[in-house]
This record gives C-alpha cells, sequence and structure tokens, in this order.
C-alpha cells in the first residue's frame, strides 16, 4: 500500500463542541457565593450602622428637647434647673440601658454611676460640679450646676457611646 491510500483510510478531524456558558465551572458557583456572602455582610453592616444612627439622633433630639423645656421654664428656678438635671440624667440612664445589660446600670446610683458614665463613654468634660448633680441632684431642692455644661456633657457621652460600640445589644 502506498502512502496516498492509507491517508485515504484515515478520518477527517473532528472539533470538539464549542464550550457553552452553562453551566458554570464550580470555580464560578464559588465565586458567585463569596460575592453574594460579601455583599450580604455589608448589606447588613450598612444597616446596623444606620439604625445606629438613627437611635443616636433620637437620643439627641430627646436630650434636645430637654434643654428645650428647661429654657421654656423660668431658667432661675431651682424647681426647673432640677427637673433638667433629672431629665438628663434619664437620658443618659436609658441609652446606657440599650448599651449594657440591666445588671450593670438599672441598680446604679449616686458615685457608682458617675463612675460608670466616667469609665464607659467620653466624659472628659465631666467636673466635679456635674458629677454631683448626676449623683444627687435629683434628691437636692437646690442645683446649682451650669446647664450648658451638663448639656454637652451628656451629648459627648451619648455620642461616644453610639459611635465608638461595634454593635447594640439586643432590644
Amino acid at each position: 500500500m502506498d502512502s496516498e491510500e492509507l491517508l485515504a483510510q484515515l478520518a477527517d478531524i473532528h472539533l470538539p463542541e464549542p464550550i457553552g456558558l452553562w453551566p458554570p465551572a464550580p470555580g464560578w458557583w464559588i465565586l458567585g457565593l463569596l460575592i453574594l456572602l460579601g455583599l450580604a455582610y455589608l448589606g447588613r453592616r450598612w444597616y446596623l450602622s444606620y439604625q445606629r444612627k438613627l437611635i443616636l439622633r433620637q437620643a439627641l433630639a430627646e436630650l434636645d428637647g430637654c434643654a428645650s423645656d428647661y429654657a421654656h421654664a423660668d431658667s432661675d428656678d431651682d424647681k426647673a434647673r432640677v427637673n433638667y438635671v433629672n431629665a438628663v440624667n434619664t437620658v443618659m440612664r436609658r441609652v446606657a440601658l440599650v448599651h449594657y445589660s440591666d445588671q450593670q446600670v438599672a441598680a446604679l446610683s449616686g458615685r457608682e454611676w458617675v463612675d460608670f458614665i466616667r469609665k464607659n463613654g467620653d466624659s472628659s468634660r465631666l467636673d466635679d460640679d456635674v458629677a454631683a448633680a448626676l449623683s444627687h441632684g435629683r434628691f437636692q431642692t437646690r442645683c446649682e450646676v451650669d446647664v450648658d455644661t451638663l448639656h454637652a456633657v451628656a451629648r459627648d457621652w451619648i455620642k461616644s457611646l453610639y459611635q465608638h460600640r461595634p454593635r447594640l445589644s439586643a432590644a
């Protein structure tokens, strides 16, 4: 047999089928799953951040409402000042209850409450007069405290809790 007859007996070259887009290879499934998990994680982080900022705005609005009520009351009246100290103290305690367990916060009063404020959050402006007003102001008939300083202390403390704490406790 000569070479031409041998070549004639060979079959033609068959090209493979073109590679389809579906179903994707396992690596694409894994990549898609990782992207979905990453988007879910980022979405949750965004939602928690949004929720934290919303609650912060509400807490600060309540604190500003206390200041507004005090401004509309007779500023020279000791009763109005004591009521303002109590209202600010209540807002701060409610914020603390959101961030810490009831066992840590609910029973605190007096010096322990002020120590808790100093230990947790920004209390750089907390001087002795404001500390005395927060610890024993509600039990006095007269309260000599600078309400602007008290408002600034409460505002800074509340902001620091919401901006530096990664999670809110389950409510």
